[in-house]
């Protein structure tokens, strides 16, 4: 049986507040046993790490701020959030980076909070888990201020074109793909990136409960880890790999990044 690694689920939305177990338990009953869940402020990194030490199986999950929610921060949150870095669960800092977008906090307040979450990364030695939307070449030029001094870098749902794609593997980062993919009226530039991706930096991600796969026929819009595997079928097609091989490559990937081990007997190989 193939296991999959849905490295972005957010669990703490308020989609899932009646259904969080139901939810967890489709998954692993699709194939998808690992899952990390996405902290984006402080009260959901605080609950992230508390469904985790209810399912230390089959959860691990980021601690950090968006750049959605850098205005909300304060000398306080900083400290409070910092010492939830010391639980075994927290396998990354973020989701951190910059979107502007929408700018619902202002573009110094993103990279002041950026920053010190980068200074947090270097300071625990943890991998950094990054957003970024129409702010490419911000981001990328702050990450080379501080490449030499991280432990690992993943861009989650990247969306981009084939040079934006370059300048992040420059940076030796890992790269995430969520249902985007399965996209036809939005995807062509990340088709024709997704296949200078690295075997050894791709992986998969749903962004539940965003981005449902559009080649998945449901009742609802929202999305669930369960449906990984479709991303994951949708990612073998554009690379014209085997999709089992896919769930394997993925699958370590986020053990190596996340440190995070897994049973290597119990993925298929290929």
């Amino acid at each position: 049986m193939n296991i999959w690694t849905d490295i972005c689920v957010n669990l703490t939305n308020s989609r899932f507040s009646k259904d969080s177990d139901e939810v967890i338990q489709r998954a692993i009953d699709a194939g998808v046993s690992r899952m990390v869940l996405a902290g984006t402020d402080l009260d959901h990194s605080k609950r992230a790490v508390e469904l985790c030490e209810k399912y230390p199986m089959h959860l691990r999950c980021t601690v950090g701020c968006h750049p959605h929610d850098a205005k909300e921060m304060d000398d306080e949150k900083w400290q409070m959030m910092e010492s939830l870095y010391a639980s075994p669960f927290v396998v990354a800092v973020g989701e951190c980076g910059l979107d502007f977008n929408r700018n619902y906090s202002e573009p110094n307040q993103q990279i002041n909070v950026f920053t010190t979450q980068l200074e947090l990364a270097c300071k625990h030695q943890l991998p950094v888990y990054l957003h970024e939307r129409d702010a490419h070449n911000e981001m990328v030029s702050i990450l080379h201020q501080y490449k030499a001094k991280l432990n690992k870098m993943l861009l989650h749902c990247f969306t981009g074109d084939e040079e934006q794609l370059q300048a992040y593997l420059e940076l030796d980062m890992y790269i995430g793909i969520t249902g985007w993919i399965c996209d036809d009226r939005r995807n062509q530039s990340l088709l024709d990136a997704i296949e200078l991706i690295p075997n050894d930096r791709l992986m998969i991600e749903t962004d539940a409960p965003f981005l449902m796969p559009k080649t998945i026929k449901a009742k609802s819009n929202r999305n669930e880890p369960c449906y990984l595997p479709e991303v994951c079928r949708r990612v073998a097609e554009a690379r014209n790999i085997d999709h089992e091989i896919i769930a394997a490559i993925t699958t370590l990937n986020s053990a190596t990044f996340f440190d995070w081990p897994v049973d290597l007997s119990a993925v298929k190989k290929s």
